[in-house]
């Protein structure tokens, strides 16, 4: 795969010509190439490669080894420096120089101690062009020093004490790691309770009776010594409450025994820091470590926030269960307020960390290698950064430039050198030192002015073989001084090559993104500069692609019986492929079994280890292809009913032929489970625009297992494919490896591009974004363009950020622009946009519509007509007229007063609209105004009109007041809408006889005045129907109906009889009453005597406990006898609780028999109820009787 890289085209006015000239300078600032045949006769000042780190701490037991590499032309010779001074060392025998290195070895392992070599040295590397120098490199001996004796004395604690056991170790070079360990060299368990801080401390927040032992023993480890450092063990005994109370029995009495709370429970306080604010500083770029380690009862848990802002997400992490917060790559932007909460359930407590973060120099842009011809200009930039700001010193060949030879060519203003006209004398080593009070900087750069011709360093006549439709890349690699040009030419009598096709890098490579068969030939690279001309002819020739035509095949087969893969390959006649066969991605079994024969593979008697992948690759010196298929083994006999299912999903996907914007995904099918498969489904994500999303990509047939996919730019895929049968889809497989590719250009731009302003002087664009998936690569930006549809402007452009959104301002109001929206990102541009016409802002219309008329169509109905306005005057989307019209006054002039303004808006250019719904009779008065996006226009000159009169509504009301024998007296209020002048009233009647037939129809006209009628003459007690309408000069209105009744004669009345006064009917009822009291009194005596009822008599007749007659007392029906009867209770029945029988009721009640009041009875005087229970219930207690009513209590429930 081959490496495109387009570059950039940049416009620039004449006000950049000095960032022309310094991109100039920037493109020769660069070294001499490592050519042996260039280095041979090229001269070169001195360039450091390599030296030992500026804080350089040495193992005392070993040789020590300063290192001072360089390279130039002739080689540099170098010298050292120690503390200032100018170190000999040939007058140490201890100290060598490596031949042709400046590197340093002492030689101390003999004789001679570490120490005595300690100081700052520093390198020179001089030849005849200038001189560099390494950096102040310190060397320091390491330092493991012992533990100090002390005596440490055992420590005693009560249960839930907090307790520091401090570590203190000894100061060593570099600074020792800290652990606490037992006896056994087993690290002691660590927890939110008890932890280590920074300083090595061993810190309790409270102690526990299991965290008594005597070997707290603190270690220090010198890595640079390899060394362990131990302290003296420190004996801990944690005292329970009951040890404690053991103690003190033995010595006070029994009032000052401990209760049973181990130690009381308490608020957290904070061991370390102290008090409740503290500074902590730290240098940019390091890590930013701070600290919190509280006490208390329960132990506290410890929080940790920025005042003023938000812990960076990536960069933040917590430490020693987090008692510690650490922020790596930390930036001035991490200054600030820190704040960690110790809480529990009793309570919490604040600590304020104030951070402040300094900065050692760094660098924003060192000085670059110069490399100019004679009379040519540059400069040398060093710009560095700190906090605080650092000072920016000059040296030259490691002599402060204040004290240096003077060079004409040269001029220093601050962080920059400026060369002019420079000669050979002007080549130097320039040092850069950018230092304050935290570090400092230092870098070389060398001025190298030469005078050389062009020189092509790339073989003449290589040939170049190239896939078609492949890139391919000719080599041209040269130099000179001054910077040759390059250019490419075809054949021998072609033009130069240019970049609409091809691709000029700069290092001379042209690149062909698209090889065809007609780029093959002679191609020739040219480098000229002023001092002369090179050239070099390479040779290209295009080969046809590798392909197979026919593909192995998805087989299954039987076990012992043979199968067959071919595997057709098409190629270049001028290569000759080698085609390989492979099994699950390794080598064919060493199996007489396997035959290869020209296209086929063949496998006989197969066996179940012969089921696999087996691929077919073919290979050319230029590409090479690949084609698999899966054999599956199955059993030859009758096996059981087989289960079908979706298949089982694909396995082991791999990603080849990786290429710019296509991959070759190849799988292995998983199980077809008894249903053969007809396809797989492939899909994709992108992990960096669509994390979790599962796009479709593509279909192969089922008997594929490999699939060119083409792909989009800058997306990271990852694959996987599904299996289908006709059972159905299978399970996603496995994901595939993530692959991302190569940015490129936006090959779309945005969609639904509009331009609409808001405002009467803007323009806004507005656009629907790209997203990632579409973006092809980083940066991802938008080209807006407009310009003025009628006018000659030019386009006006800006490039905005990834917006949806861009506000032109200071337009001409509603004038159409042409408008363009053109995607780019870092790599180039998208295709040229296609125009959309938008328009600017609107503002409201200047001009009313004039030349207004109306025509009254009728009572109800009026159409209006006007001149449209100008359309320039419209200064907006003409959206249509609108009208606004009111009813003024009523012709009458009974009614003066204002209605609410009513509105009808017509759409469009249109220049008439009717007006519905009008009243008649009226007086009404409208404007008409035009509409655009913005607004309302000015208002035409009101036009007033008249309706003609109309038919009025129906009266208000009507009443029939004070009816008599043979009159009635109507009453009404007016129509609400009269509609015009009322010329009188209609009232026609008529009667209702008593079967609801209707006599004749009476008509009668009412003066137009009138409110009241009195109709005379009327029959007595005789119902009439009214209807009622006033009329006006065009007809009559709606009609109002209403009925009434005249009153009844007195003497009629009289002669009426009230049947409930007749003697014949008082006897009847006496006899029925009569009757029902005898039959009352048979009964009371029949039950007397002990005769059974029917009824009786048939519940003797069933055993059916469901329907037994209960007892009174409980509920239930008793049995019924006389009060002589002296039977045993029923089972049924109950005693009362003072162990009296309950008096039996003797007297009969038709309540008994009936549905108590609701009983009936017959025409005849019979009783038709049926025998039910009572419905009262008695008390619980059954202490009291409920006796029967009489049979004149039930007589009286009938009446």
């Amino acid at each position: 795969m081959q490496l495109k890289i387009m570059p950039k085209k940049k416009h620039f006015s004449a006000g950049r010509v000095p960032l022309i000239l310094f991109l100039c300078q920037m493109i020769r600032a660069l070294d001499v190439p490592l050519d042996s045949k260039l280095l041979g006769d090229l001269v070169q000042p001195p360039t450091i490669t390599q030296q030992s780190p500026k804080d350089y701490i040495i193992d005392p037991r070993e040789n020590i080894v300063i290192q001072c590499e360089a390279k130039g032309k002739p080689p540099p010779s170098f010298s050292w420096t120690r503390n200032g001074t100018h170190f000999d060392i040939d007058k140490d025998p201890l100290v060598t120089m490596k031949p042709g290195s400046g590197t340093l070895v002492i030689n101390i392992m003999s004789e001679g101690k570490a120490e005595t070599y300690e100081g700052v040295y520093q390198c020179t590397a001089r030849n005849e062009r200038g001189a560099a120098i390494s950096n102040n490199i310190v060397v320091r001996p390491s330092r493991s020093p012992l533990w100090t004796k002390e005596r440490l004395e055992p420590i005693t604690l009560r249960n839930g004490q907090s307790l520091v056991l401090p570590c203190r170790p000894p100061i060593g070079l570099p600074p020792a790691i800290i652990f606490w360990m037992d006896n056994s060299f087993q690290r002691l368990p660590q927890s939110e309770r008890v932890s280590q801080g920074l300083n090595g401390d061993l810190y309790f927040s409270n102690v526990l009776p299991e965290d008594t032992r005597e070997d707290y023993i603190c270690y220090a480890r010198f890595n640079h010594t390899q060394t362990i450092q131990q302290k003296q063990p420190i004996s801990l005994k944690v005292i329970s409450v009951d040890e404690l109370n053991d103690t003190i029995a033995a010595n006070l009495n029994d009032t000052e025994f401990y209760g049973a709370k181990p130690s009381k429970e308490r608020p957290p306080t904070f061991l370390t820091p102290e008090g409740n604010e503290s500074l902590k500083e730290e240098l940019r770029g390091n890590v930013l470590s701070l600290e919190c380690i509280a006490e208390g009862l329960p132990t506290p848990i410890i929080y940790w926030i920025k005042e003023d802002g938000t812990l960076p997400v990536n960069r933040t992490f917590y430490q020693n269960f987090k008692k510690t917060l650490q922020i790596t790559q930390v930036s001035e932007a991490d200054s600030g307020n820190y704040q960690c909460i110790a809480k529990n359930t009793l309570g919490a407590v604040h600590h304020t960390i104030s951070v402040t973060v300094k900065a050692a120099p760094y660098w924003i842009s060192a000085p670059q290698n110069l490399v100019l011809s004679p009379g040519e200009n540059g400069t040398l930039i060093c710009r560095a950064n700190g906090n605080p700001k650092p000072r920016i010193g000059w040296l030259t060949n490691g002599v402060p430039v204040e004290i240096a030879p003077d060079d004409p060519s040269r001029k220093i203003d601050g962080d920059t050198i400026i060369f002019s006209n420079v000669q050979e004398r002007s080549s130097a080593v320039y040092q850069c030192n950018a230092s304050n009070e935290y570090g400092y900087l230092l870098a070389n750069a060398f001025v190298n002015v030469l005078a050389e011709p062009p020189r092509i360093l790339t073989s003449a006549n290589i040939l170049y073989q190239v896939i078609a439709n492949r890139p391919a890349l000719l080599d041209c690699a040269f130099f000179g001084s001054p910077l040759p040009t390059i250019e490419w030419f075809k054949g021998t009598k072609g033009s130069a090559l240019h970049e609409d096709i091809y691709v000029l890098h700069d290092n001379g490579t042209l690149e062909i993104p698209v090889a065809q068969k007609d780029s093959t030939g002679t191609y020739t690279c040219v480098a000229r500069n002023k001092l002369g001309m090179a050239k070099n002819e390479v040779h290209l020739e295009i080969k046809d692609p590798t392909r197979i035509i026919k593909q192995p095949e998805y087989a299954v087969v039987q076990r012992g019986s043979k199968v067959s893969f071919e595997c057709k390959v098409k190629h270049d006649n001028t290569l000759i492929p080698t085609i390989m066969w492979l099994k699950d991605n390794g080598e064919l079994p060493n199996d007489e079994r396997f035959s290869v024969d020209k296209d086929h593979l063949v496998v006989t008697d197969v066996s179940d280890d012969d089921g696999g992948v087996y691929t077919c690759a073919a290979n050319t010196t230029l590409d090479s292809v690949s084609a698999s298929a899966v054999l599956r083994v199955v059993a030859p006999t009758p096996t059981p009913a087989p289960v079908y299912d979706v298949p089982n999903p694909p396995f082991d996907l791999e990603l080849t032929n990786q290429l710019d914007k296509s991959v070759q995904l190849t799988w292995t099918p998983g199980d077809d489970n008894n249903s053969p498969i007809t396809k797989f489904i492939i899909e994709y994500e992108d992990a960096m625009h669509e994390a979790g999303i599962w796009h479709h990509q593509a279909e192969v047939s089922g008997t594929q297992t490999t699939a060119q996919l083409t792909l989009s730019p800058y997306v990271n895929y990852s694959f996987r494919v599904m299996a289908e049968n006709s059972i159905g889809r299978s399970v996603p497989s496995e994901a595939s490896e993530q692959y991302l590719t190569k940015a490129a250009e936006p090959d779309q731009n945005p969609m639904t591009v509009e331009g609409l302003g808001t405002e009467p002087d803007n323009l806004v664009i507005t656009w629907k974004p790209l997203n990632g998936f579409e973006s092809n690569g980083p940066g991802l930006q938008y080209k807006v363009s407009w310009r003025q549809k009628d006018g000659d402007d030019e386009w006006t452009s800006v490039v905005v950020a990834n917006v949806s959104k861009y506000i032109v301002s200071g337009t001409p109001t509603f004038v159409p622009y042409l408008i363009k929206v053109q995607a780019l990102n870092d790599v180039g541009f998208a295709p040229e946009p296609a125009e959309v016409m938008g328009h600017s802002g609107e503002d409201l219309p200047m001009v009313a519509p004039g030349n207004v008329r109306v025509n009254v169509v009728n009572s109800t109905l009026a159409e209006v007509h006007w001149d449209p306005v100008p359309l320039k005057s419209v200064r907006g989307h003409l959206q249509g007229y609108r009208i606004y019209y009111w009813k003024a006054q009523s012709s009458s002039k009974r009614n003066r007063r204002h209605i609410e303004k009513k509105i009808l808006t017509f759409q469009g250019n249109k220049t008439h609209g009717m007006l519905p719904g009008l009243q008649p009779y009226s007086h009404y008065v409208l404007n008409v105004r035009v509409v655009n996006g913005k607004g309302e226009g000015p208002a035409s000159t009101d036009r007033g009109f008249h309706t003609p009169e109309g038919v009025p509504s129906a009266p208000s009301s009507l009443k029939i007041v004070n009816p008599t024998l043979d009159s009635l007296t109507l009453e009404w209020d007016p129509p609400s809408h009269p509609n015009g002048v009322l010329t009188e009233y209609t009232l026609r009647y008529q009667p209702i006889n008593s079967t609801h037939e209707l006599g004749p129809l009476v008509d009668l006209k009412i003066p137009a005045n009138k409110t009241r009628w009195t109709l005379n003459h009327l029959n007595f007690s005789t119902r009439y129907k009214f209807y009622f309408y006033a009329q006006t000069s065009v007809g009559s209105g709606s009609q109002i109906t209403e009925e009434a009744i005249t009153t009844v004669d007195e003497a009629m009345a009289s002669r009426q009889v009230d049947i409930a006064t007749q003697g014949w009917f008082i006897g009847l009822m006496c006899a029925v009453a009569l009757l029902i009291l005898i039959l009352l009194i048979v009964c009371f005596i029949r039950r007397n005597k002990g005769g059974k009822y029917p009824v009786k008599e048939k519940e003797d007749a069933h055993a059916d406990p469901e329907i037994q007659p209960m007892k009174e007392d409980d509920g239930t029906f008793g049995e019924y006898s006389d009060a002589e009867d002296h039977k045993p209770l029923k089972k049924g029945s109950r005693t009362p609780s003072d162990r009296t029988v309950k008096k039996e009721d003797s007297d009969d009640s038709l309540v008994d028999y009936g549905e108590g009041v609701n009983g009936q009875f017959n025409e005849d005087g019979s009783f038709i109820g049926q025998y039910s229970g009572k419905k009262e219930k008695e008390p619980a207690e059954g202490n009291e009787s409920s006796e029967a009513p009489s049979p004149v209590n039930a007589m009286n429930s009938f009446v």
